[in-house]
């Protein structure tokens, strides 16, 4: 090969290889700068096979349905929209939390048939303050640049509610709806199927019995009457969160979680109801009766 060409053909593959590692990455405000890469923001691209499935096994560690429950239980696991996308992993002890690391799946904004990955990196973890249980579970919430993230801690998991918009980050032109059920790897929870199932039997039981309840209580309570009425439409909005979760059809995990922060909804709107007016007792029906009777008979 000729000496002048040389140079010319290694800056060309060096340009090459600098493209092929490129990969959508924003800061938060304050944070360190990360340490640079040398390419500039662009769609991800497809990991190979072998890579893919080594990080998937990594993940699916401690995956199994039945963890300890509460913010402290999700400490060390890898929790995946979907079971399937993206990457987040909290840790905390029930008055705090904090997202040690946070990586989001979309769609690029310039060509929506093309995936792209944000990764949130600062030099300190993101900081989830408790704001209560306004629907029966434990909820926290991140202001993380861009696109402010609220959870509910669920058993192993965490259900973060739909966004009327989806995030867009224009330095990454990438476009990202984080809600959804973040859980184990879908593949990871095939061979717990049938205790999932079992589980699933209980919290739909539970379920059930608040439902009755509500049911009880819609004659002389209109905020019941709208609960029952909701309730009617919930099997689809199970359905409608769940049917892209990975392997759904085969463990029916998600299913399983969703049904059980509705049942913590419902018990906490069962609670909020106004007391129910008291009932008479069956002396005060008989001592009513007979003066009902009385008057009837009085000329």
């Amino acid at each position: 090969m000729p000496q002048k060409l040389r140079p010319l053909i290694c800056g060309i593959l060096a340009a090459a290889l600098a493209a092929g590692g490129a990969r959508a990455q924003l800061m938060l405000p304050g944070a360190a700068p990360a340490k640079p890469h040398g390419a500039k923001v662009s769609p991800v691209r497809r990991r190979s096979p072998r890579s893919s499935a080594k990080e998937a096994g990594t993940r699916a560690k401690g995956a199994k349905a039945g963890s300890a429950q509460g913010i402290e239980g999700l400490a060390g696991r890898s929790l995946l929209l979907n079971g399937k996308a993206g990457l987040m992993q909290i840790s905390g002890d029930g008055k705090t939390a904090t997202i040690d690391k946070l990586e989001l799946s979309g769609e690029t904004v310039s060509d929506p048939s093309q995936r792209c990955v944000v990764n949130i990196v600062g030099e300190k973890p993101i900081l989830a303050t408790s704001v209560g249980r306004p629907d029966g579970l434990e909820r926290f919430q991140a202001d993380v640049s861009a696109c402010p993230i609220a959870f509910d801690v669920l058993d192993g998991a965490v259900l973060v509610p739909s966004q009327i918009t989806a995030c867009v980050f224009k330095a990454a032109d990438c476009r990202i709806s984080p809600g959804g059920l973040w859980g184990p790897d879908g593949a990871s929870l095939v061979g717990d199927a049938a205790s999932i199932v079992k589980e699933r039997a209980e919290a739909e039981k539970a379920m059930a019995k608040i439902v009755r309840a509500i049911e009880a209580r819609a004659k002389e309570s209109p905020q019941a009457a709208d609960l029952v009425r909701d309730q009617n439409g919930f099997a689809g909005q199970r359905d409608e969160i769940c049917h892209d979760y990975a392997k759904e059809s085969i463990h029916g995990y998600c299913a399983l979680r969703v049904t059980q922060a509705r049942t913590a909804l419902l018990q906490a709107r069962l609670d909020a109801l106004p007391a129910a007016p008291a009932r008479a007792t069956a002396s005060e029906k008989g001592r009513k009766g007979k003066e009902k009777e009385k008057k009837e008979k009085a000329p």
